[in-house]
């Protein structure tokens, strides 16, 4: 699974935080969404979707990798 944020679409709600706090961060200064971690756990893919479709500004993709890829 992959992650990525996307700063500009980010609209400071803080939902990613209160629901992934050891996943995303927000910035001190302009508390934009910040990515703590680049590699995930299974345990932590289900929390990953629920902070992308809580995210009122769409500022957060989760990619799911393909398991042939995983298997090669």
């Amino acid at each position: 699974m992959k992650v990525s944020v996307d700063r500009d679409r980010c609209c400071s709600s803080g939902m990613c935080v209160l629901n992934a706090p050891e996943i995303f961060d927000q910035d001190e200064q302009d508390s934009l969404v910040i990515l703590r971690q680049t590699e995930f756990k299974p345990p932590q893919f289900a929390v990953l979707r629920l902070a992308a479709e809580l995210c009122p500004g769409g500022a957060i993709t989760v990619t799911e990798e393909d398991s042939a890829e995983d298997a090669s």
